[in-house]
C-alpha cells in the first residue's frame, strides 16, 4: 500500500512500513535537522514534500489525494502528553497538530491511519483528550482500535508507546490488535535489509553494545564497563530504536552527535512499527 509519513522525523514509520512491503510517496517534517538525516537515509527523490504541516494547502492535499495513498502515518508530537512534559494537551501547540492529521484525513480518505503517542495520552484530563480524538476521527468515518505495546518485545529498550488504527468505515478491513507478545523475547531480529543484530534477555542488550562485565543503566542511559560510567553512543542509540548502522552512518554525515541523540530519542521504533504493518 502507498503511505504518507507525517510528522515523520527520521522515518522511523519509513523503515518498518517499507520493510513490510508498503510504498512511501511523501513526507512532513518541520525540524531542519530532522529532515537532513531523513533525507540522507531514504531515497525521497521526486516525492512530495512539506515543511510545515500547517501550511498544507487544500490544493496540496487534493494533489496527494490523486496519488492514491492507502494509509497516512504520524507518531504526532506527544510532549503536551507525556508525563515527563507539562502535559498541556490540546492548549499546548503541539498538541493540536492532532487536528492537521484531521484534516489529512479528510481531505484524503485513506483506507486506514496509523498513529503512535505517548502511553500518557490515554490518560490525559482524565481521559478527555483520547475521548476527543477517537471522537474526531469517528465523525470522520474511522473505527479505531488501540493498543499500548512495549518495545521491549521487539527491541532491546523499555519505551512504552500507544498505537492506533484507524479503519475507514466501508472498506474491506482486518483487526490489527490485539497482540499478544508484550514481553520481552528471547531472541529477537532487528531489521536491517542485510544483516541480523541479535538481543538476548533478560539482559535486553544487542551483543555490540557488550562489552565483558558491562552492564546497561537503564535509566540514566548510561553503560557501565568495569565500574566506570560511559554514555551510550549516538550509533547504540539508533541501534536501540531499530535503525540498521547504514542508516546512521547516512544520518551522522550531515547532522552533530547532539542532534542524532535527539533524532533517536524522538523516533518510532522501528520494529514495532514492522511488526504492526504486516497486519495492515
Amino acid at each position: 500500500m502507498k503511505f504518507l509519513d507525517l510528522f515523520a522525523g527520521i522515518g522511523g514509520f519509513r523503515l518498518g512500513m517499507e520493510a513490510a512491503g508498503h510504498e512511501c510517496v511523501g513526507y512532513v517534517e518541520w525540524d531542519k535537522y530532522a529532515r537532513k538525516s531523513y533525507e540522507a537515509i531514504h531515497k525521497t527523490e521526486g516525492e512530495w514534500t512539506a515543511h510545515d504541516i500547517t501550511g498544507v494547502t487544500d490544493n496540496d492535499l487534493r494533489l496527494l489525494k490523486g496519488k492514491g495513498i492507502d494509509v497516512i502515518c504520524g507518531g504526532f508530537p506527544c510532549q503536551s502528553f507525556s508525563v515527563a512534559g507539562k502535559r498541556g494537551g490540546f492548549d499546548d501547540t503541539r498538541g493540536t497538530m492532532f487536528f492537521e492529521i484531521a484534516r489529512f484525513a479528510e481531505q484524503i480518505k485513506p483506507r486506514i491511519l496509523f498513529l503512535e503517542n505517548v502511553k500518557g495520552l490515554l490518560s490525559h484530563d482524565q481521559g478527555n483528550t483520547f475521548g476527543t480524538i477517537l471522537n474526531t476521527l469517528d465523525e470522520l468515518g474511522y473505527d479505531c482500535e488501540w493498543q499500548v505495546l512495549n518495545s521491549s518485545a521487539y527491541a532491546a529498550q523499555s519505551r512504552e508507546r500507544v498505537y492506533i488504527i484507524g479503519h475507514l468505515r466501508g472498506e474491506r478491513r482486518s483487526e490489527v490488535f490485539p497482540f499478544t507478545n508484550t514481553g520481552t523475547n528471547n531472541l529477537i531480529k532487528i531489521i536491517d535489509g542485510h544483516q541480523t543484530y541479535r538481543v538476548y534477555s533478560p539482559a535486553g542488550l544487542a551483543r555490540t553494545l557488550m562489552g565483558e562485565g558491562g552492564n546497561l543503566n537503564d535509566k540514566a542511559g548510561q553503560y557501565l564497563i568495569g565500574g566506570k560510567i560511559r554514555r551510550l553512543t549516538p550509533k547504540e542509540c539508533f541501534r536501540l530504536q531499530g535503525f540498521p548502522d547504514v542508516a546512521f552512518d547516512k544520518a551522522a554525515e550531515v547532522t552533530s552527535d547532539s542532534q542524532l541523540y535527539k533524532q533517536a530519542g524522538n523516533s518510532v521504533t522501528v520494529n514495532v512499527i514492522h511488526e504492526i504493518a504486516k497486519r495492515l
